[in-house]
């Protein structure tokens, strides 16, 4: 079995300033954004050029930031931000929704599309090949925090990990397993498969099918939410997680998105040809 290593959470302090490791994730994902979205921007199908990314950023940082604490508020401590709503601007105290944040991502995406007379669907497209970037960033900021944690799995495992802050039981570092799916594996899948041109939609839909597919599974792994009196809280067949519910959307509608980009296409094809 392998210890996890009790990374300290502050990188490092001047005078009262302390800079996270988790803060330093964000800025990660936000840095290869704004690169990788100035990349894509020169691309002659591009509906944006590079001096918009910076901006789009800009309003897509409000959309995470005040969506995901909005969705781990309301999805995940909803008792508590209903008697004390006030918490919701306790960011320092950590809790993030990915499924808030996209909800706000979407929201700023149609005002900003909107401005620039950009199509939703065109939007989402160029944007969705550069979120996992932000995605493997935070998981691995989740991995330092030493929070998010994975259930108790075979000690004799090579994956198994202890982490002493927890209990002492092996257990899978689940935060990994999200790092290296909802990043690396969903990042280069949609890199290859938007460089070139796709019917509009069919990236944005394979980013939530894929996502939604990877978060699913993940969800096994990973140690659920319990109940006040200590037992984990299933919301469904005792198995199915929060997380898992709010995938399955994501998958349904990806898939949904990617066959009707395909269908659309190739009616117009058809009907230009006739």
């Amino acid at each position: 079995m392998m210890t996890y290593p009790e990374i300290d959470p502050i990188l490092f302090e001047l005078g009262p300033l302390a800079v996270r490791w988790y803060g330093l994730m964000y800025l990660v994902g936000f840095a290869g954004f704004w690169a990788l979205g100035a990349y894509r921007a020169r691309r002659p199908d591009s509906p944006f050029k590079p001096e918009q990314v910076g901006d789009m950023l800009f309003y897509g940082v409000l959309g995470v930031i005040l969506g995901g604490r909005l969705g781990s508020m309301l999805f995940y401590n909803t008792a508590e931000f209903l008697s004390a709503p006030w918490t919701f601007f306790y960011i320092h105290q950590g809790g993030m929704s990915f499924h808030g944040g996209m909800l706000g991502v979407i929201a700023a995406m149609w005002w900003y599309g909107r401005r620039h007379q950009v199509g939703m669907l065109r939007f989402a497209d160029f944007v969705a090949p550069m979120v996992p970037i932000g995605l493997g960033a935070g998981r691995i900021g989740n991995f330092i925090n030493g929070e998010l944690w994975g259930r108790p799995t075979d000690p004799d495992a090579f994956w198994a990990m202890v982490f002493p802050h927890v209990d002492n039981l092996a257990r899978h570092p689940s935060q990994l397993y999200q790092a290296a799916l909802e990043g690396m594996v969903l990042f280069v899948l949609l890199w290859v498969f938007s460089s070139r041109p796709r019917p509009a939609g069919s990236v944005a839909g394979l980013f939530l099918a894929a996502y939604g597919a990877f978060r699913f599974l993940v969800e096994f792994a990973r140690e659920p939410d319990r109940n006040p009196d200590g037992s984990i809280y299933f919301l469904a067949f005792d198995w199915m997680t929060m997380g898992q519910l709010l995938s399955l959307p994501m998958i349904l509608a990806g898939v949904g998105l990617m066959v009707w980009a395909y269908y659309r296409d190739a009616r117009v094809k058809t009907d230009s040809a006739s």
